[in-house]
């Protein structure tokens, strides 16, 4: 019976404490996730400083488990997060989709509670969003740190709204009004700026997106549907005007939306939150968008411009010396069939070579124009290597008009150098490996680097098997028709 007793009893306790941290944490969750509690010095501080430190020790011990590296707090810390990226270089392509999804609730934790404790400090809660600017982040949380409490303003989500709002012209009007807004950013930063940093994919999407949401709101409460409407069309309608003056297309924009639209949403619950809160923070907006060009300029500055490196192999059924000579120069290839590059994505259509050995130029020909190609490592028939001193677009942009004049197809995704190795196996068998390093100056670039990592992976597999299918054919002649002489360049 004691036994049993003592047993109730020791349930009884595992049980509350459960019950203790579910409590803990839905308290922690909705602090740090919602508008209803403010936010005072100590608070930001201690849960800003605590959730960096949680942040940075989590993604340290996963780099360290897959890879086998340390992640240095250096490059965590970097004022630009694509600097962090670099570090995963051509790891698994899993880890930079886990890095991106991993820190979305990270920075709207860190809007939210910068957007909290600004309002707190009897400042207008707009400048909360100065935590997305490079730099100026660090800064502006040492002084949310140190600034006291001036203000007992509360924000608040008003949900008086009805559940559904047919409220449409209030909705156009706020999408109009964004769009301008956002318009101005876009071609500042691409146009003027020449930058595809973070000012471009999380400064317009969360602006643009905050002014739909204000503008809409702050007259009379409506309802959150409504609103996260309006903020998802402030991102979406630019980018349709965009593309109707052929200053972008299709696919770079569908692309884009990943990171433009949950950034806009969550510039559309700051608008709705500071709109409902009845207070006059109008101006803080246009203060903020005004000292967004300064942001553009740390983003071409401080970005930073890693060689990514893709790897590719096939088996091929021919001696090295069969593969080698179609390695060096193939004939054509057929026009493919895969959907990606039918839209648009460049692909390669032949290879020709001028001269033999170091110091040839192969020329690689694509779909938008050919690579030219010196020769820096001529190995036969092991190793082919090659820089790359001109390259063609790296797509034609799904598009009504022939002619898209977006900058980004000229210069941001550069490719540096490439190789080709042959690695002799058993039964008279190759393994064909293709290399290209690459440079991207996009952000963020453990985003767009998926794209482009699987985009040349792909390239490198239309090469490839179209080398091991005139490789194994050849061989196959060969031996029905015994030896001969040998053809020209190997």
């Amino acid at each position: 019976m004691a036994a049993y007793e003592n047993g109730a009893k020791a349930r009884a306790r595992i049980a509350l404490r459960i019950r203790l941290l579910r409590n803990n944490a839905r308290r922690l969750a909705r602090f740090w996730f919602t508008f209803d509690q403010p936010v005072d010095s100590r608070a930001y501080a201690a849960h800003g400083f605590c959730l960096m430190a949680f942040k940075y020790a989590v993604e340290a011990t996963v780099l360290f488990l897959v890879l086998g590296r340390f992640f240095p707090p250096a490059d965590f810390f970097h004022p630009v997060l694509s600097a962090r990226m670099k570090f995963l270089g051509a790891s698994q392509e899993w880890l930079g989709w886990a890095q991106f999804i991993w820190s979305l609730p990270f920075l709207w934790i860190a809007i939210s509670m910068s957007v909290r404790r600004a309002a707190n400090a009897g400042i207008s809660p707009w400048w909360g969003l100065i935590i997305l600017v490079p730099i100026a982040n660090y800064l502006f949380m040492i002084m949310m740190c140190l600034m006291p409490t001036r203000s007992e303003q509360q924000l608040r989500f008003d949900y008086s709204a009805p559940a559904l709002d047919a409220n449409v012209p209030s909705v156009l009007r706020a999408v109009a009004i964004s769009s301008v807004v956002g318009l101005g950013m876009v071609l500042l930063a691409v146009f003027v700026l020449g930058s595809y940093g973070s000012a471009l994919f999380l400064g317009v999407p969360i602006v643009a997106g905050a002014t739909s949401a204000f503008a809409h709101n702050h007259n009379h409460a409506r309802s959150m549907t409504s609103t996260l409407l309006a903020s998802a069309l402030a991102v979406m309608v630019p980018g349709l005007v965009i593309m109707l003056f052929a200053l972008e297309g299709a696919i770079c924009l569908l692309m884009a939306l990943p990171i433009a639209l949950p950034v806009s949403i969550f510039g559309g619950l700051v608008g709705k939150v500071i709109a409902d809160s009845h207070a006059h923070y109008r101006t803080g907006l246009g203060t903020l968008v005004l000292f967004w060009p300064t942001w553009g300029g740390i983003d071409r500055w401080l970005q930073p411009t890693p060689v990514h490196e893709v790897y590719s192999a096939v088996e091929i059924d021919a001696p090295q010396s069969v593969v080698w000579r179609n390695v060096i120069r193939f004939p054509r290839l057929a026009e493919p069939r895969e959907w990606y590059f039918r839209l648009g994505i460049a692909y390669p259509c032949e290879a020709r070579i001028d001269g033999h050995g170091t110091g040839a130029v192969r020329h690689c020909v694509f779909s938008t124009g050919a690579f030219v190609e010196p020769i820096t490592v001529w190995n036969a028939p092991h190793r082919l290597a090659f820089a790359v001193t001109e390259q063609p677009a790296p797509m034609r942009e799904l598009s009504p008009y022939e002619h898209v004049h977006a900058p980004h197809l000229e210069g941001y995704l550069r490719c540096r150098s490439g190789e080709f190795r042959l690695v002799e196996l058993p039964g008279g068998r190759t393994r064909l490996e293709g290399r290209t390093w690459y440079e991207l100056e996009m952000f963020p670039q453990g985003y767009w680097t998926l794209w482009t990592d699987a985009i040349i992976h792909r390239i490198h597999n239309r090469v490839l098997r179209h080398i091991q299918t005139i490789s194994e054919s050849d061989r196959q002649a060969e031996m029905a028709l015994g030896p001969g002489p040998s053809r020209p360049g190997s």
